[in-house]
């Protein structure tokens, strides 16, 4: 392996972390609720809105850093967001009282967008068409793989040093990735393509973003794919256990398949990508995903909920969704190269007001029913799916074809 590609794998590794931070955050302390009930001294309500400002605060970050990244670069915010995420971690651990750890989960997802949003821009920076396509599906991998597995990383933590320690986790990762960006991570958008101008300026590249209506589509394909996941990760605790009868352990193990498949498809999009295209593994992906949903709804539907035909359904679903993450990302910001930090934002803050939506739809119903679950999956599908045919049409043969080649004066040298 060259000094280069060595370079290139460590830049790629970083960036997954940096847009991993996001689900990490969210997920890990999830199974610490009640804990923090007690020693808060709080109700579940008020707890709960320490997510809500989390995600209030990750989709804002990312609607002002990202634009704002088209002016002035990419890497003096992406250091100073991932600074402001470190000191807010640790202000979180040593909260006193709720409202304080209300106020400093808004400003972790606020200064965490930085290296969501951002990670997203120097791909699109960096790299076009299948390659772009497969860089972020190794982002996306990461990304949809820690809300599946960090609510089990975090609940080893909470064992150990209670709900406190997560947030120290949280503050190590955030160290990792302010000397990961300070070693590995250059500047990828030069002084010349820079926007110029100021806030009307940063306006009018957002509404040239919004405006476009390839990007749109794709963006709706990648959103609402993940507000389908969201929607089972938030299902699936009272799903598999009080409804299929699974004990913790089969719950873990199951959980973790479908990470699993999640992955293996993902490699395989990597894999097929030049040969395929990043638009047809796409529209793949989103097809699956709606055909296996509506499977699950019929036989959930149909009376009690069968073990094996709803555990296989799932894992198909969520299987589908490997080829999807990666390629939709890629084919939505070619689209809007030249404001890639305006188009990522569009994307990170679309895909974390949907998840905010989707995760409290699932359990309407009470958590003896497994239909909200299933239809929010199918909604999510066929918002996809239709998004993809209406609005990228007269973009298909660009996108879907995509440029195969590596903008070289934008990798990052050794």
């Amino acid at each position: 392996m060259t000094q280069s590609s060595k370079t290139s794998a460590s830049l790629i590794a970083m960036l997954a972390l940096l847009s991993a931070i996001g689900p990490f955050a969210i997920d890990m302390y999830l199974p610490a609720f009640p804990q923090m009930m007690s020693d808060l001294g709080t109700s579940a309500a008020t707890v709960q809105l320490t997510l809500t400002a989390f995600m209030l605060g990750m989709a804002l970050g990312q609607l002002v850093i990202g634009p704002l990244s088209d002016q002035f670069g990419r890497r003096k915010p992406l250091l100073i967001g991932a600074l402001a995420c470190m000191a807010a971690s640790v202000l979180c651990a040593v909260s006193p009282n709720v409202e304080v750890l209300i106020g400093m989960r808004f400003l972790q997802g606020f200064a965490g967008a930085a290296g969501v949003v951002l990670a997203r821009a120097i791909v699109s920076d960096s790299a076009r068409g299948p390659q772009a396509a497969k860089m972020f599906s190794i982002m996306m991998t990461v990304g949809g793989i820690a809300p599946i597995l960090s609510p089990l990383a975090g609940s080893s933590v909470i064992a150990f040093t209670g709900w406190r320690g997560v947030f120290w986790a949280l503050a190590i990762l955030n160290v990792i990735m302010v000397v990961g960006s300070i070693y590995l991570v250059k500047e990828t958008l030069p002084k010349e393509r820079r926007s110029k101008g100021g806030i009307k300026t940063l306006a009018s590249n957002a509404g040239g973003v919004l405006g476009n209506k390839a990007f749109l589509g794709f963006t709706f394909a990648f959103a609402f794919s993940m507000a389908a996941m969201f929607g089972y990760i938030a299902a699936s605790p009272f799903v598999f256990q009080n409804i299929l009868g699974l004990g913790s352990t089969a719950f873990s193990l199951v959980f973790a398949l479908n990470a699993l498949g999640l992955t293996i498809t993902s490699i395989i999009a990597m894999k097929l990508v030049d040969r395929v295209g990043p638009l047809r593994m796409t529209y793949i992906g989103v097809t699956g995903l709606t055909v296996f949903s509506a499977g699950l709804l019929a036989v959930i539907a149909l009376g009690e909920t069968p073990l094996i035909p709803t555990l296989a359904l799932v894992f198909l679903a969520l299987a589908s969704l490997g080829f999807v993450f990666g390629n939709a990302t890629a084919l939505a910001t070619d689209q809007v190269k030249e404001h890639a930090g305006s188009g990522s934002a569009t994307i990170g803050a679309l895909q974390f007001t949907l998840a905010a939506v989707a995760s409290p739809l699932v359990g309407l119903a009470g958590e003896d029913n497994a239909v909200p679950m299933a239809l929010v999956m199918l909604a999510g599908g066929i918002i996809a799916l239709l998004s993809m045919i209406a609005l990228t049409r007269g973009a298909a043969t660009t996108a879907g074809a995509g440029l195969h080649e590596v903008r070289p004066e934008a990798v990052p040298a050794p």
